[in-house]
């Protein structure tokens, strides 16, 4: 039985992890890279859009999982899951993601099982850690996300993420949404880990 877990866990590592003669702009990787972001009872289900926007799978469940890593799609694709940054999505927090607060019927839920690599907490759009405001820069592990139909729900939640409690990412921004800290969190930024 351990040998047959150990195997298990072995082929799932390769398989969402870059080698040299791999693809990752193969739509069975990214099938599985990008519905495990989401635990397999969403993910399954779930819509699956390919790196150039492409339907991959077709899901049932009104759930939509994508690549949120918003670098330009390599050629051989991402080079493993934490790099892709996958999303999985309600069809609120897709609306949100969209620029369509107005049509959303109630607040979007998004799961991140694989993190991010990593952007300004402040700031949209800030990809590099040199040009984020100083003391503003998180590369998260595991998270969910709430992306409100009203910001002014939390609009005074705290923007601090080194405390461990949800937190607002962009506030006051038109992307302002609640980061929902998951175990292994801190795993890919050790020195934000709360202290107390």
């Amino acid at each position: 039985m351990r040998f047959l877990l150990l195997f298990l866990l072995f082929n799932s590592f390769i398989m969402l992890s870059h080698t040299k003669h791999s693809s990752h702009a193969s739509a069975e990787w990214q099938i599985e890279a990008y519905g495990s972001a989401a635990p397999s009872f969403i993910g399954n289900y779930a819509t699956i859009i390919g790196g150039n926007g492409e339907v991959l799978h077709e899901g049932t469940n009104g759930w939509t999982c994508q690549a949120g890593n918003a670098r330009p799609f390599p050629k051989m694709g991402w080079a493993d899951a934490h790099d892709a940054m996958p999303l999985c999505m309600d069809e609120n927090a897709v609306k949100f993601m969209n620029g369509q607060q107005d049509k959303m019927t109630g607040d979007g839920w998004a799961w991140m099982l694989h993190g991010d690599v990593g952007e300004d907490n402040t700031t949209p759009g800030v990809l590099n850690k040199k040009d984020s405001t100083p003391g503003q820069w998180i590369e998260s592990g595991p998270h969910m996300m709430l992306m409100p139909k009203d910001a002014k729900t939390i609009a005074h939640m705290s923007d601090d993420f080194t405390v461990g409690a949800p937190y607002v990412m962009m506030p006051n921004t038109p992307m302002a949404h609640v980061m929902i800290p998951l175990t292994g969190y801190y795993v890919y930024q050790p020195e934000s880990n709360p202290k107390n």
